[in-house]
Formats: structure tokens, C-alpha cells, sequence
């Protein structure tokens, strides 16, 4: 074991004040959401459901009343997981609301920060689950080891994949990417349209992410790794607004940092 780590108990705790806090602000922004929306008017993506009594079924269960109340459980259930008296019954009901809502848009809302989402909350149900038919510590592990492979694999494949594109490997990619910002397009003489500083930024990443199983070397370096991934996620939120990614990955960081103290 690393001469530095992270305990199983400090590892259990900050995973859910994470992974509910996460919770807790998408639900929030589903709420917002119900006021606003068209493009998602559940009487629209309805007729694609071709099973009937499917669709009767969900009908039923995103009817406007309803399914607000069932945002709204959701927000609670996301607290009391911050507080950590979440149980089977607590982590069933929020992984069954996750895939619900995961219908309710399509298959995600907001890309992969929904599915990652999901593999927490996976770990979580994983983690009571089988508490019920072994020692809490070993489904606790089982857990965490689950979700450390899920987000090392979303990086590694980020990584793989912007190597196979020569739009990132010669850094057009990231300029092109910056110009679709929140903020608008990058200024003419800005610092990232330089063809040097993109390709070197883009051959950042794509090693950063490529390299990132290597966490599982030490506590100190996925330390390193969760650390420059904080950094990563913090600015994708800065410039797209995306703030989902950066806290659906963060929850996993307590699950890496554990399994790389192992």
C-alpha cells in the first residue's frame, strides 16, 4: 500500500457527498427545465415509443404533475445520500429515477456526463446490493473498483480516440471547439489560435487522457491524474457551461483515489 492513501471510510463519505451534490444540481436543472422546455414536451418524443403498454406506462409517469414530483423525490433522495443515510431502497430508487430519465431524453440529456452519472450511481446500488450477502467493506470495494474501471475507460477511449483524428493531432480540433464556446468565437489575436499552442494542447490531452490507467500506479499519482482532470472538467464548464461533466466525474475521483492507495 502507498505510504500515502485514502481509507475506505473517507473514500465511502466523499463519494456520496459527491455523487448527491451531482444529483442535486442536475435535478435542479430539470426543474428549471419543466418551465421553460419545448424541445424536450414529452407529447413530442411520446410516438417514438412503438410498445403500448409502454408507452401507457410512461404516460402515466411524466404526466406533468407526476413527473415533477419525481424530480422533486429525486432532490431528497440526493440529500439524504449527502448525509449518508442512504440505503438499498435509497440507491434502487435513485438508479431506477436515472434510467428513467434517461428515457425521458432520448437515452441522455447532456451526453456522457449522464451515463457517468449512472455508473455512480451503479457503484452505489452495487455497493448495497451485495452489502446484503457479504461484509459491507467488500461490497464497498466491488463498488468502487467498478466505477475506477468505468472513468479510467472514458478517459483512456477520449484519449484513443482523439489520436486516431488528425483534426486533433494537428490541433484544428481544439480551435474549432473554442470557437463554439459559451463565450462566442475566440478573439483574432487570441493565444489558442496559434497552430504551436493548439497542437501542444491537443497533445496534451490526448496523453493525459490516453495515460490515465496509469493512475492506478500509486495514490500520489492518481492524485495527479485527479487533480489535472479537476482542472480539465473545471474548464470545459468555463467554456461550454457544461458544469455536469465536471461534477459527475469528480464523484468518481474518491473511487480512483482508493483503489490506487490498494
Amino acid at each position: 500500500m502507498d505510504s500515502m492513501s485514502l481509507d475506505l471510510a473517507t473514500a465511502i463519505r466523499i463519494f456520496e457527498l459527491l455523487l448527491g451534490w451531482s444529483l442535486l444540481l442536475q435535478t435542479l436543472e430539470y426543474l428549471k427545465l419543466v418551465r421553460m422546455d419545448r424541445v424536450g414536451d414529452w407529447e413530442i418524443q411520446r410516438q417514438e415509443i412503438p410498445n403500448q403498454p409502454v408507452r401507457w406506462l410512461l404516460d402515466r409517469l411524466f404526466e406533468a404533475r407526476i413527473y415533477k414530483g419525481l424530480l422533486w423525490m429525486r432532490c431528497v433522495l440526493s440529500v439524504v445520500l449527502m448525509a449518508g443515510h442512504a440505503e438499498l431502497g435509497i440507491s434502487l430508487t435513485l438508479f431506477a429515477l436515472a434510467v428513467l430519465l434517461l428515457l425521458r431524453w432520448r437515452g441522455a440529456f447532456n451526453g456522457g456526463s449522464d451515463f457517468m452519472t449512472l455508473v455512480g450511481l451503479t457503484g452505489l446500488l452495487l455497493a448495497h446490493g451485495l452489502g446484503t450477502f457479504t461484509e459491507t467493506a467488500e461490497a464497498w470495494r466491488i463498488a468502487f473498483w467498478y466505477v475506477t474501471l468505468q472513468s479510467l475507460g472514458s478517459y483512456f477511449v477520449s484519449g484513443w480516440i482523439k489520436l486516431m483524428r488528425p483534426e486533433w493531432r494537428s490541433g484544428l480540433a481544439l480551435t474549432v471547439f473554442l470557437d463554439q464556446a459559451v463565450h462566442g468565437p475566440l478573439p483574432d489575436k487570441s493565444f489558442f489560435r496559434s497552430p504551436m499552442v493548439a497542437r501542444i494542447c491537443s497533445w496534451s490531452f490526448i496523453l493525459w487522457e490516453g495515460l490515465f490507467p496509469l493512475a492506478l500506479w500509486s495514490f500520489h499519482v492518481a492524485a495527479i491524474f485527479c487533480a489535472v482532470a479537476a482542472v480539465f472538467h473545471f474548464l470545459v464548464y468555463w467554456f461550454f457551461g457544461l458544469n455536469r461533466f465536471f461534477w459527475a466525474w469528480l464523484s468518481t475521483f474518491p473511487a480512483i483515489l482508493y483503489c490506487a492507495s490498494r
